[in-house]
């Protein structure tokens, strides 16, 4: 293997002028200050599996970092990979700035380059992927146990626009299981204490909060604007309501249950693609006609945490595009003996909401047949 050549910056811009294409290889956390006009970012650990979506083996590459320790082995390895036009920048990020060559501010600011550093470096994420979190807009209905963490999480992975939706208000014996909140927020609405802790996590979040009681005569008003719901309800009026709003709205929803020692979680995906995803109707076309709520039955207080995370996690794979939703899976946790089930959800063609061609026949209202909260 030939030794790496080593150019000096202005050595590096006169090629890049004549068709080289020029390598950032620092973490996007180092780019806060920006890098040089031109440069493609492409991280150290990512060169070599994906400098082929940029050149082939003939382009002339220069490769860049803060001062030239790593651009050398990223040399090193492009080399070794076939790229046979390869050098070094002396001095790295450094040198170029010294010598006021060509340099283009960042694009986003330091504390997104920060606060994401641990998402940018995925390749499945990366800066395009993060944006893409930043301008989604989803909706939380719950602020309780399942609400909790899936709202903390969001809110920390940089999901930019939460609508989170809840009436009730903080009881200590929330405290137990829901921990967006506090001993001082007993009495607050919960939305206000929720408010108050995840601006607090994240300040860049744009959050709407609505201390509304979802039914048949607001939801569709509430879910406007979203693309993708979370269903953090304790109850089956609520649920069904939700499910039924998110065909007919073509949203996406993220279900998640709880009772006792078990939970379910799930993806509806039915108002976007009608007889090939399910909807919530279609895993139970009918309420139970008596099912105790978490203050009737009990829960015990880590399993909201365990079942929302896998709501959150389904919501920024969905989001992201990344990965296999369960979509037409449901996915049962018995906590007590800690075994986890993945159970089929077929599409039921004669289901009354989302079956191809179905005529929406309104919105029912559960509460008389069924626990409500």
């Amino acid at each position: 293997m030939n030794r790496v050549i080593e150019l000096d910056p202005e050595e590096a811009l006169l090629r890049q002028g004549q068709g080289a294409l020029l390598v950032d290889v620092r973490e996007n956390s180092e780019r806060a200050a920006g890098l040089p006009v031109g440069a493609i970012a492409l991280p150290l650990g990512q060169v070599a599996a994906r400098i082929h979506e940029h050149a082939d083996t003939e382009r002339e590459l220069l490769l860049i970092c803060a001062a030239g320790a790593r651009s050398l082995r990223a040399a090193t390895q492009l080399q070794a990979l076939g790229y046979a036009r390869v050098a070094s920048i002396r001095g790295g990020c450094g040198a170029w700035r010294v010598h006021a060559l060509p340099w283009a501010q960042a694009l986003e600011p330091a504390d997104f380059l920060e606060r994401y550093d641990r998402h940018l470096r995925l390749p499945q994420v990366g800066l395009e992927g993060q944006r893409r979190l930043q301008r989604a807009r989803v909706a939380i209905i719950g602020a309780g146990g399942l609400g909790s963490p899936v709202a903390l999480y969001l809110a920390a992975a940089g999901v930019g626009h939460i609508r989170l939706i809840d009436d009730d208000r903080v009881d200590r014996s929330n405290l137990q299981r829901q921990v967006l909140h506090t001993e001082a927020a007993v009495g607050d609405y919960k939305v206000d204490s929720a408010r108050e802790r995840l601006l607090a996590l994240n300040p860049t979040l744009d959050l709407d909060t609505r201390a509304s009681r979802i039914d048949a005569a607001n939801i569709e008003r509430l879910l406007d604007g979203v693309e993708l719901v979370i269903d953090g309800s304790d109850n089956f009026p609520t649920r069904y309501l939700i499910s039924d709003a998110c065909v007919q709205l073509r949203l996406p929803l993220v279900y998640g249950a709880v009772e006792r020692f078990s939970g379910q979680v799930s993806v509806f995906a039915a108002g976007l693609r009608r007889g090939q995803s399910p909807c919530y109707r279609c895993l139970f076309p009918e309420p139970p006609l008596e099912a105790p709520n978490c203050a009737e039955a009990g829960v015990l207080g880590v399993l909201p945490g365990l079942i929302g995370m896998l709501q959150a996690t389904e919501a920024l794979k969905w989001l992201l595009g990344i990965g296999r939703a369960l979509d037409g899976r449901l996915l049962s946790v018995d906590a007590l003996g800690m075994v986890f089930r993945e159970l089929q959800v077929p599409v039921d063609p004669e289901c009354v909401v989302c079956a191809p061609g179905r005529v929406f026949g309104g919105y029912f209202d559960y509460e008389q047949s069924c626990s409500a909260r």
